[in-house]
């Protein structure tokens, strides 16, 4: 047990330094490249400077924002993945990301941001997927119990249902509309209203800290809910509270951020591949994971054609997508192996 404990400690710790890493690398590089010893130069006595905007208006809020995104869609996706009991199942199955989409797809055309402003539109967002979590649950929930495969059917069904009505939008949209709507959907970490930057970080560190709560729920509900019911779990209180968790981690993530794909299906699944299915480890280890994964990404984003830069969900896709079909095909060839 020690010993497990001391490698868990060790790989968080690995982790960590890597999150550093990456956020130190992210901060340097852009349009404008920074040294590393510029930066201490700009922390201690450039404020005012056009280094200081470029690192404190620019760069670290996106990384702080990518932390708080990449760690709550990773978080999303162990929790689905947990209670689905199915390693393909991801945040946005249960419909939430067409939710929002319909929701900002709806503000823009209307207009709301002239009076509201610009924070009605990851309201809208988040309202949209909060609607879509209330019509999965009620039509899901059975005689007081949570069904999860009509939970998973109606949530797809909700999802292509959502994204019709977004896809009938787009094409009566005007062209300055339209420019909007696709930009959000393909996702993008450029936020300058910093209270929704602590409002997503607070959100996912308070996630992180309530699914520890449960953590012990899902290692046994890894075993079938009968098995769970049999060592003590509450199985539809469990069920309630992690489909609660994941939505809310979720809704916040796309209202904020947009739809990026990817995240929260493929950083678990290469977490359970390298340090197995305790969410013990699991938990955490993803949503550190899943920090690196995004603002590595975003890092890419804004860089890879400087100076355009490209939606930060282009680069999960292709990234996310080509590390989960070698992880899918390396988990294939192993039990040939032994």
């Amino acid at each position: 047990m020690r010993k497990q404990a001391l490698r868990w400690a060790i790989c968080l710790i690995a982790l960590g330094a890597l999150l550093i890493g990456v956020s130190i690398f992210s901060l340097c590089v852009g349009a404008v490249n920074i040294s590393s010893g510029d930066i201490l130069k700009i922390i201690f006595g450039g404020k005012g400077t056009a280094g200081y905007d470029i690192l404190f208006n620019i760069r670290l809020p996106r990384i702080l924002l990518g932390f708080a995104i990449g760690g709550a869609l990773s978080l999303a996706g162990v929790i689905s993945q947990g209670m689905f009991r199915n390693p393909l199942v991801e945040p946005y199955t249960l419909g939430l990301s067409g939710g929002a989409a319909l929701g900002v797809c709806l503000n823009i055309i209307l207009r709301l941001k002239n009076p509201f402003g610009i924070p009605s539109l990851p309201l809208c967002g988040f309202l949209g997927s909060a609607l879509v979590i209330a019509i999965v649950y009620f039509l899901s929930r059975k005689k007081g119990a949570l069904k999860m495969q009509g939970l998973l059917l109606t949530g797809v069904m909700i999802s292509f249902i959502c994204s019709s009505l977004v896809m009938l939008i787009m094409a009566l949209s005007r062209s300055e509309d339209l420019h909007g709507i696709v930009f959000w959907i393909m996702g993008s970490l450029e936020e300058p209203n910093r209270l929704l930057i602590k409002a997503a970080l607070a959100v996912s560190v308070t996630g992180l800290f309530i699914s520890y709560i449960f953590c012990k729920d899902l290692n046994v509900l890894a075993l079938g809910e009968e098995e769970a019911a049999h060592l003590g779990v509450n199985v539809e209180r469990v069920k309630l509270a992690l489909f609660l968790l994941a939505s809310l981690l979720t809704g916040a993530s796309v209202a904020v951020a947009g739809i990026i794909g990817f995240v929260g299906l493929t950083v678990p699944h290469l977490v359970r591949m390298a340090l197995g299915q305790d969410h013990r480890i699991v938990l955490a280890a993803s949503f550190l994971t899943g920090g690196v994964f995004l603002i590595l990404c975003d890092t890419l984003a804004r860089t890879i054609i400087t100076p355009l830069e490209l939606p930060v969900g282009v680069i999960t896709g292709i990234l996310g997508g080509s590390i989960f079909v070698w992880a899918l095909t390396k988990s294939a060839a192993a039990p040939g192996e032994r």
